[in-house]
């Protein structure tokens, strides 16, 4: 412990001299050099105006590709809605779908066509109109080019006027409102290959400077056609997780990503603010005997491929004593990738019960040995539970996990290995994941088989899980697909949850921390998806000093 906060001391000195070299991007951006008043006659914190703040993330939040809808941002692994772009749609604090440029949305019967239709008062930051010929050019674009997502559902995009689009789809595709909510609209007169790093938008702000490895400085739109943007100025700062504890004690910081790790620690003049999330862990368990690949790599495991080994394991672990050891209580049980999300079925939830897990151990031929560890015909109770060897939280769930299954006869061996290996290695040995997004299609990814007769991120395959998934897609609206993504998980008689084929043990959703000033009001927020950074700040806009 004496270590751990002399590295704390060392990473204040550094945040604290990073952004006192960050010069007078940190301070007032107007009036004196005094502190400012508020709007309620208080003093603003010291080197902040009353409607400008700084907020800090974590260095994997800042997006190596830039501010290109094509290259990630706004999607893939801290999906948000893009603080410089519009978006056709926007997800609701239910998750429901609202609109943002879009005034109006159909869909054709067979799901093949959608018609938007989009505002009319909408300009870039550039002073030239927002067209749906923009709207058309910016998904026909990352169609073609983009990185992160999927788009092999859409054939083209259509301007039928200045303010209609049409997306012909390639295949019916009933969440693609969804997809909409994430897609920052570009402008085609002013899109090429520096996009990224010199963006224009229509949306909430405009980025005025980027300092590549430290901080991203943004300035209110000062012709946004929405709600009146209160908060003027946002500044992110990219910081190691003892870094951003260090500069929140400095006071150098309004707003500060921190870990459960930290939890019980007190910063003068700070409070820990506490989202919800659909940001899970679990680890796979390879649904197939031991084999070999097409590729050469091991593919199955024995010991895992029994389904009531499966079943056993996932009621077989207390989830809530991981979270109070492992997350001191900052965080909820977790029993699927969509835990809390409409198309959420609850039969996947389960109740810890370990004496009936040694039960069906025992009655599946699973026996103990002399050694405490069970055994079956030859094939040991065994198996290797790799975890990303930079991630101290997924270290510590699979510790957890490991000290839990051997009370069950199970031997778990823990690892922490590189993604270079890790996602070939997870076709046959457990591998802690983390996941979870605003979408159905994370549920897809998952679990659905692809052309190679197996799932993607661990091998397992069921045609009536995929047939619900496909019909799910297919709906003729995205309410009515809600009921065959529940299926998919269990329809009383198959599916991926307990009394089903259970390929995935989901074990926790990680509540997203933050150290707050105590007069910073940070607006509602919405469950966040998987990725500790840029949801927090989706309605950054709307915060105020009180």
């Amino acid at each position: 412990m004496k270590n751990k906060w002399i590295s704390i001391m060392i990473a204040a000195v550094m945040s604290i001299s990073l952004l006192t070299a960050c010069g007078s991007n940190l301070e007032a951006p107007q009036g004196d050099e005094t502190q400012q008043e508020n709007q309620e006659g208080q003093k603003a914190p010291e080197g902040e105006a009353k409607d400008s703040v700084i907020v800090v993330m974590g260095p994997t939040s800042e997006p190596e590709a830039g501010f290109d809808p094509a290259y990630g941002w706004g999607a893939g692994e801290h999906v948000h809605e893009p603080l410089i772009q519009s978006t056709l749609t926007v997800t609701n604090p239910d998750l429901s779908i609202g609109y943002d440029l879009a005034t109006d949305m159909q869909v054709s019967e067979d799901g093949m066509t959608w018609t938007v239709t989009i505002r009319d008062d909408v300009k870039f930051t550039d002073g030239e109109p927002l067209t749906a010929s923009d709207v058309a050019f910016t998904y026909n674009t990352v169609k073609e080019i983009s990185s992160v997502n999927d788009f092999t559902m859409l054939k083209e995009a259509v301007a039928v006027d200045d303010t209609t689009v049409e997306f012909h789809m390639a295949q019916a595709y009933s969440i693609w409102p969804y997809t909409m909510a994430i897609v920052g609209i570009v402008p085609e007169h002013a899109y090429g290959p520096d996009y990224g790093e010199n963006p224009i938008g229509s949306g909430r702000y405009i980025m005025k400077q980027w300092d590549k490895g430290q901080q991203i400085i943004f300035e209110a739109n000062p012709d946004y056609y929405g709600e009146e943007i209160k908060m003027k100025r946002v500044t992110v700062v990219f910081m190691e997780e003892d870094a951003a504890f260090a500069a929140a004690k400095a006071g150098q910081a309004d707003l500060a990503y921190t870990a459960a790790a930290y939890s019980d620690q007190n910063i003068d003049g700070y409070e820990l603010l506490s989202f919800e999330s659909v940001d899970n862990r679990g680890f796979n368990l390879p649904a197939v005997p031991a084999g070999t690949g097409e590729n050469g790599n091991a593919v199955g495991n024995d010991f895992t491929s029994d389904v009531q080994v499966r079943r056993a394991i996932n009621i077989g672990l207390d989830r809530q004593e991981m979270l109070n050891n492992v997350l001191n209580g900052y965080g909820t049980p977790a029993y699927s990738v969509c835990d809390k999300m409409p198309w959420y079925n609850s039969e996947a939830e389960v109740e810890y019960n370990p004496e009936e897990a040694k039960a069906i151990l025992e009655q599946a031929g699973w026996s103990e040995g002399t050694d405490g560890i069970r055994e079956k015909d030859g094939v040991r109770a065994a198996f290797n539970l790799l975890y990303p060897a930079s991630d101290s939280l997924r270290q510590a769930l699979a510790a957890d996990t490991q000290n839990q299954l051997k009370e069950l006869g199970i031997e778990v061996t823990i690892e922490g290995v590189g993604w270079d290996t890790a996602y070939d290695r997870a076709q046959a040995e457990p591998l802690m994941w983390g996941w979870g997004a605003h979408s159905p299609m994370e549920l897809y990814n998952i679990y659905h088989t692809l052309e190679n007769g197996s799932a993607e991120y661990s091998p397992y395959s069921n045609e009536t899980v995929d047939k619900y998934m496909d019909e799910a897609l297919a709906a003729s609206d995205l309410d009515s697909s809600y009921e065959f993504w529940q299926k998919a998980q269990w329809d009383g008689t198959t599916g991926i949850t307990q009394e089903g084929d259970i390929p995935w043990i989901w074990l926790v959703n990680v509540d997203h921390l933050y150290w707050s000033r105590e007069n910073l009001k940070v607006a509602e927020q919405k469950l966040h998806p998987h990725g500790h950074g840029w949801s927090i700040v989706n309605n950054v806009d709307q915060w105020m000093w009180q």
